[in-house]
């Protein structure tokens, strides 16, 4: 406690040892530089073999050295939170503000009804009190399923509430749950653990076969007038607002059944006409805000994907404690929790639990300003979605701010919010503009995210040791080299745009932070430099012209260090992380993959929508996969088994190196003088390819040898093969 009697509601500790890694990321600064001054200085005259090559080489290495220091950023002011949640239960219980809890969901086939209501049960129950929280689900596939799903949830919740509380359980998603026990010693429990175990077993038949026929019997259409909304519907993208408010947060009688008031649930599918852009997700979510400004108006709005159910019921009080602190408080606009995700498999083969991100990276960016909104997870101030602007001045009153209207029957209240839903609301409006999400690009959260801060808002980054929210992450590659583009593609167009942190938030944000989105922007153009060292040093090998210093040579030491220092570095940080050795090789094969098929495609459409060729897309991440590709995934056994172009290049690219090797080894190591030579003239050349080869060793089992479905189709393997060929045989006859 402060002399003025200010009891903070969260403390910020710095890393330790910060000063060991800055003097580490001194020397290896130092080698960048020896690097450079050997490239520069050793350069191959006018006519020399290689002269390009090395040019080209030289202009990879400056590409690298600038990540390089933008990663710095992410790593030079980590800092970490702890909350005291105690603090804030005995101050502020009986003021804490409402909550608005967003869940959106937008394809019943890639997103099973089941999952989405898990979701939305889990933070139905959070540890809150239950008449400050409102969920309102966002079903942007207009889904009659998914209505149907949502509504027997709204009955089961009135159950499965008052179990929560009675038996304080953890985590409150009823799947989650019920697959974490194993056995309950108290008779009692036990009895009710079955009993509700039950009902949620029959729930779950029922929707399950409901998704399962893609079809609803009269019987069930009959349980709620709001299935006669779907009289009206065309398709997907064609359709009326639907609209209902499932539980009345306002009606005195929508209690569960020991008496309690339950929250406030709501269905939402809003209009969509194929003339009329819909801004997929970020129109959703401006949807929901308008929406929810007029039923409960909760001072704090906290939005989850349908797949990422909430693991800890006191997520909602730990973000209070940076909201409702007295001192720092008031600069808050939102804070940012880490993801779990609940099927990455041990050695995580496809790099999916971006270990190294949630543990280090975000620490940093949080030490120099704050996160960026990554669009779940996430807890916003209300007003700062509406476009306020930071004032030192500004104070918030929590407590019975800004009651919505309440004097409305339920059919007027759900007939008024129909016109907030309407496809043409925002025309001629600030929304996604200056109000709202923004729109215009494929990774809307982080625009948003940055535009708040360059309003002067901090942020916050809350990474607990037990995950608030767990999710599911890519369980084949095509899954996860998709949503790598996707990811690529919109941090690129950002940097296009006029929300570029180059000029959007010069002098508005801190210079670490900058630095830290600039990481993100630039993933896919480093694809060039990425498929440049993958390739043209191999290729070299063929024709004995050597790009590196040879061994015996001083000038070889920088490239050791620069090369063995961050590698060594990286498998520290992700051991101490928590990952383990072959999980850490695993993200080095996929941090090659997705740099030389993901980022390129994502360059390039970036490209095409920039410059109008393209139009805007969405790609949602598949949640479901069949049982043989499953098991595969648990026996960490890679997936290809489709055509496409990204694994073209990555499967050329692997057999040309293996080509480069083998004629290495045939034609040019050999036990005598010319041989060792050979070696010490070419050996980091040699080193590369090697690497290559090893790194890509699933990647030629899936060609060769295996016979599963999940091996590479024969079709690109021969194509790959033919065009590695060509291209080996053109470089060495040809130059």
């Amino acid at each position: 406690m402060g002399s003025d009697g200010y009891v903070p509601l969260f403390e910020t500790k710095k890393v330790k040892g910060s000063v060991i890694y800055k003097l580490f990321a001194v020397s290896i600064f130092v080698g960048i530089c020896l690097i450079f001054v050997y490239r520069f200085s050793h350069i191959p005259r006018e006519g020399e073999d290689g002269r390009w090559a090395w040019i080209g080489l030289f202009a990879a290495e400056l590409w690298f050295s600038l990540l390089w220091v933008c990663t710095q950023a992410l790593r030079w002011n980590r800092v970490y939170r702890c909350t005291f949640k105690d603090r804030l239960s005995q101050r502020f219980e009986v003021e804490l503000p409402r909550v608005d809890i967003f869940v959106c969901t937008a394809d019943p086939k890639i997103e099973p009804p089941m999952m989405v209501i898990n979701t939305v049960l889990s933070v139905l129950a959070y540890n809150y009190p239950t008449e400050k929280l409102s969920v309102y689900l966002s079903d942007d596939a207009g889904s009659d399923i998914t209505f149907y799903a949502l509504l027997e949830a709204s009955h089961f919740a009135k159950e499965w509430i008052p179990y929560c509380k009675k038996f304080k359980v953890e985590p409150r998603s009823p799947d989650a749950y019920f697959l974490s026990i194993s056995d309950l010693n108290d008779v009692n429990e036990a009895k009710e653990f079955k009993a509700i175990k039950k009902l949620y077993e029959d729930m779950e038949n029922r929707i399950t076969r409901a998704a399962k026929i893609d079809q609803l019997t009269e019987e069930q259409r009959s349980k709620h007038k709001g299935f006669s909304q779907w009289d009206s519907y065309s398709s997907i993208r064609d359709h009326d607002t639907i609209l209902q408010i499932l539980i009345d947060g306002r009606d005195p009688n929508a209690r569960d059944i020991e008496g309690y008031l339950l929250p406030t649930l709501v269905y939402l599918a809003r209009e969509k006409r194929p003339q009329h852009p819909h801004n997929f997700k970020a129109g959703a979510m401006n949807t929901l805000i308008r929406v929810s400004g007029k039923i409960r108006n909760g001072q704090i709005i906290h939005n989850v994907d349908c797949d990422m159910y909430s693991n800890d019921s006191q997520s909602v009080r730990d973000a209070l404690c940076f909201f409702m602190d007295g001192e720092k408080g008031q600069e808050v606009a939102f804070v940012q929790f880490s993801e779990g995700f609940k099927n990455v498999t041990k050695n995580e083969i496809y790099g999916s639990s971006f270990r190294v991100v949630r543990e280090v990276e975000f620490h940093g960016l949080d030490g120099n300003g704050g996160p960026p909104y990554i669009g779940t997870g996430c807890f916003h101030r209300r007003d700062t979605l509406y476009g306020r602007k930071f004032d030192k001045e500004c104070t918030s009153k929590w407590y019975k701010e800004n009651d919505p209207e309440s004097e409305e029957s339920l059919h007027e209240l759900e007939a008024q919010l129909k016109v907030l839903a309407s496809c043409t609301y925002e025309e001629n409006t600030q929304w996604g503009k200056e109000t709202g999400l923004k729109y215009g690009c494929p990774v809307e959260d982080v625009i948003t995210g940055l535009s708040i801060q360059c309003k002067g808002w901090k942020s916050v980054y809350f990474n607990p040791e037990r995950k608030a929210f767990v999710g599911v992450a890519p369980i084949t590659l095509p899954q996860m080299l998709v949503q790598q583009k996707r990811w690529s593609e919109g941090h690129f167009l950002i940097l296009l745009s006029k929300y570029s942190p180059a000029w959007y938030a010069l002098g508005k944000i801190s210079f670490g932070l900058q630095l830290g989105y600039f990481n993100s922007c630039f993933w896919a153009p480093s694809c060039f430099a990425t498929l440049y060292y993958s390739i043209i040093p191999s290729l070299y090998l063929l024709k004995d012209v050597p790009l590196f210093p040879q061994y015996s040579s001083l000038w070889f030491i920088p490239f050791a260090y620069v090369i063995s220092a961050k590698y060594s570095y990286s498998l520290v940080e992700f051991l101490w992380s928590g990952g383990t050795i072959l999980g850490w090789w695993n993200e080095q094969r996929i941090w090659l993959y997705k740099r030389i098929s993901s980022y390129l495609f994502g360059f390039i459409d970036a490209i095409l929508k920039s410059t109008g060729f393209s139009d805007e897309a969405f790609v949602i991440t598949a949640k479901v996969a069949d049982e043989d590709v499953s098991e595969r995934y648990q026996k960490e056994i890679l997936e290809f088994g489709a055509t496409s172009p990204m694994f073209t290049i990555i499967t050329t690219l692997a057999v040309l190196n293996f080509f480069c090797f083998l004629g290495v080894v045939v034609t040019k190591i050999t036990m005598d003088v010319a041989g060792v030579r050979y070696l010490d003239r070419m050996s980091m050349q040699i080193l590369l390819c090697v690497v290559m080869v090893l790194i890509n060793w699933p990647l030629y089992q899936a060609l060769f040898f295996r016979q599963d479905k999940g091996k590479m189709p024969s079709s690109l393997t021969l194509q790959s093969i033919g065009l590695a060929l060509l291209a080996c045989t053109c470089f060495v006859y040809l130059q």
